[in-house]
């Protein structure tokens, strides 16, 4: 499945946020990159500003164009406000999930963790990193791979308390989707509104 691999300190510098994590370049050069970024800026028109809230969802969440599109289409059909449905669409997916639960430092170590086999949904192995979790599903880490490093790692000194919507049990490392997010309580410093205007046009 194709993702975007490309340098991601030049994305962040696109959007000022450190939208992959921390990251010291961006303290340092908090202006876009190119020849022309710290210039002074142009005045971004409506679709323009639509269009970059769009573009920082999708790589917030390592979620291509047509997936997205299609999340956003099934948001469209749901009960709820669409905007919000979408964000929680996208909090629901396996790797997110994972991420959240901190058995990965990032959404793509944890995108990785999936694809390789090391995450269980209810007792099964699954290796699908937009497999959509249910309220209720337990998501656990399997027997053989408790002991990788990257996991380990993650998990030393990590606050399971930051998101009330995740229950985490430390014996067996996994943890259960208690319910969806409310959107106050999904920390992501996005704009879903602005989404659904470019989408509606």
């Amino acid at each position: 499945m194709a993702r975007y691999t490309g340098p991601k300190t030049k994305i962040a510098r696109k959007f000022g946020e450190a939208i992959f994590g921390p990251d010291k370049v961006l303290s340092k050069k908090n202006y876009p990159p190119g020849q022309h970024g710290n210039a002074r800026k142009r005045k971004t028109s409506e679709y323009g500003i639509q269009l970059r809230e769009k573009q920082k969802a999708k790589y917030t969440y390592g979620v291509l164009e047509k997936q997205f599109r299609n999340l956003f289409d099934k948001a469209a059909r749901s009960r709820g406000i669409t905007g919000e449905v979408l964000l929680q669409l996208l909090e629901a997916r396996l790797d997110n999930i994972v991420f959240r639960l901190g058995i990965a430092p990032t959404r793509a170590a944890a995108r990785q963790l999936v694809s390789h086999r090391h995450i269980t949904v209810d007792g099964k192995v699954v290796n699908i990193p937009s497999y959509s979790v249910k309220p209720g599903q337990v998501i656990g880490v399997r027997e053989r791979s408790k002991s990788l490093e990257v996991v380990s790692g993650a998990l030393a000194g990590f606050n399971h308390s930051k998101y009330p919507w995740l229950e985490w049990d430390q014996p067996s490392l996994s943890g259960k989707l208690l319910h969806l997010p409310e959107r106050a309580d999904i920390p992501e410093n996005i704009k879903e509104q602005l989404i659904v205007e470019l989408y509606s046009k």
